[in-house]
């Protein structure tokens, strides 16, 4: 293992961010380490990997709150994530630093609130250490679409990190921080976990709340953990799940305990229509995953879910109209850039054409589109029909199988630039997600191997996908395989 741009950058071997977040927050809260010491070599490790491009913003406050976090240490507080560095999506806001969604539309707004999941982080004594960069108000699947520039993927960097959380992977990746948090709406947190070699999870929907989190597809939009262990995305999930008065949508129905959530012996479905387009490494990958389940017990068979072809074109006329509607609110009068006009329209008109990118400006037409009278029934409606029937061939599954398998992307990491100029080539590179985040079910994207291409080894992710609210079920199967050794952790103590 030896990324290019991290074999020069290798982590001391005591450096506290080669724990687990687990192991961290234990040293810490027994006095090992403090947590200044733990935030400083995050923020350190940050600027040496400055290069990546995977933070927009660091929190200024972040070593003034290691402080709060030692001060409550001594009062004798129980803190699960003592003094564990975090970075967040920069579409969460956190009070006092500034969220800009990837976006020129939004530089320079500062966050009078924090996020729930964010503020839930907070409490149980992570520290926030900076804000990470993004596709442009999470709308693509390699974050070229950020205004920042992209993340660069840690593996080899002419090589995207995946979208649209491509900088809370990279973070991950590169050992800036061990847990990460991102959002999904059709994939974006799986596919850059893929990308990038670590383990990304899609909690079902309304399982953490989104109050605080800036809405691209309110129907589709989840908040997620990305982490180099099974064992820290299941302790961030005990974190951040749970009922939320301030959103609506989130589910009061507490996680199920971890010994409740093995079915014995464990149905197996490999989803048949994901089974074609693989590259030769992602085949193998999961034909490795399978073997092990199968090693552990598990009977693996296939299952078909045909409505799944059209999940992608139903996903985009999905989330676009809700797009369209979510970002009508930056338009240079309360929200976002302000341009000047010969009058309001002209000043709203000029303000999202500088604000927004080409990615996000597509979007809002299509959504507008879609929506448009003569053809809502046509478009949006129709989707909404097969997003139904999408969800009801999950259901019929999940009657025979506990979990369902899939690639989590059919190739690895592809290069800057051969998609982005091919709109539909890059909507297709969202395939094997989609239709979850249609269903609303929890998936979870294991690092099960690579596959050599340009004499560089890629990271390649397998998807393990489970009946709604069966979250637990998904991060005890991941954490069973990791303690069988029978995952590959390519992310673990990356360039140590």
């Amino acid at each position: 293992m030896n990324p290019e741009s991290l074999s020069s950058a290798a982590l001391s071997p005591s450096s506290p961010l080669l724990l687990s977040a687990r192991d961290l927050a234990a040293q810490v809260s027994q006095g090992q380490v403090t947590p200044q010491a733990s935030v400083g070599a995050a923020l350190e490790r940050a600027e040496q990997m400055k290069h990546l491009n995977a933070l927009i913003s660091l929190n200024p406050a972040a070593q003034q709150q290691a402080q709060q976090v030692a001060t409550r240490l001594a009062a004798g507080e129980t803190l699960p994530l003592a003094g564990v560095p975090v970075v967040v999506k920069d579409n969460m806001n956190l009070r006092g630093t500034v969220t800009t969604c990837g976006s020129r539309m939004l530089a320079g707004y500062l966050s009078p609130y924090t996020a729930t999941a964010v503020a839930r982080l907070q409490a149980a004594g992570a520290v926030v250490i900076g804000k990470a960069n993004m596709d442009e108000f999470a709308m693509g699947s390699s974050t070229e679409t950020s205004a920042f520039g992209p993340a660069l993927n840690p593996w080899d960097n002419g090589r995207v990190p995946g979208g649209t959380s491509g900088g809370s992977a990279v973070a991950v990746a590169a050992g800036i921080v061990p847990i990460s948090l991102g959002s999904d709406t059709g994939g974006s947190v799986r596919q850059p976990a893929a990308f990038t070699g670590v383990y990304g999870f899609k909690p079902t929907y309304g399982r953490v709340s989104r109050y605080g989190l800036v809405a691209h597809a309110s129907s589709l939009d989840q908040i997620g953990p990305l982490a180099r262990s099974a064992a820290d995305l299941a302790l961030v999930m005990g974190v951040i799940a749970g009922h939320d008065p301030l959103d609506a949508t989130s589910l009061d129905v507490p996680l199920e305990p971890a010994e409740g959530a093995w079915p014995s012996p464990l149905r197996v479905g490999v989803v048949r229509e994901s089974l074609v387009g693989n590259t030769p490494g992602v085949q193998a990958a999961l034909a490795r995953v399978l073997a092990a389940l199968e090693a552990q017990g598990a009977s693996v068979s296939q299952v078909s879910l045909p409505s799944t072809e059209y999940a992608v074109a139903a996903y985009y006329l999905i989330s676009t109209p809700e797009a369209s509607s979510n970002l009508a609110r930056y338009d240079g009068m309360v929200y976002g850039l302000r341009a000047a006009g010969s009058d309001v329209a002209a000043s709203m008109g000029s303000a999202r054409a500088r604000g927004f990118g080409p990615e996000v400006k597509r979007r809002i037409l299509m959504g507008t589109y879609a929506l448009s009278s003569g053809y809502y029934d046509a478009y949006y409606s129709k989707a909404m029909r097969v997003r139904q029937l999408v969800a009801q061939e999950f259901a019929r599954a999940f009657e025979r199988f506990d979990v369902l398998v899939t690639p989590t992307s059919p190739f690895p990491a592809f290069r800057f630039g051969e998609r982005s100029g091919d709109p539909l080539a890059m909507y297709a590179a969202d395939v094997d997600t989609v239709a979850v985040s249609l269903a609303g079910v929890p998936a979870l994207s294991i690092p099960a191997g690579f596959e050599e291409l340009d004499g560089h080894p890629l990271p390649v992710g397998i998807q393990l996908i489970a009946p709604a609210l069966a979250d637990q079920r998904l991060l005890t199967l991941a954490q069973l395989l990791e303690q069988g050794g029978l995952l590959s952790q390519p992310g673990w103590g990356v360039g140590a």
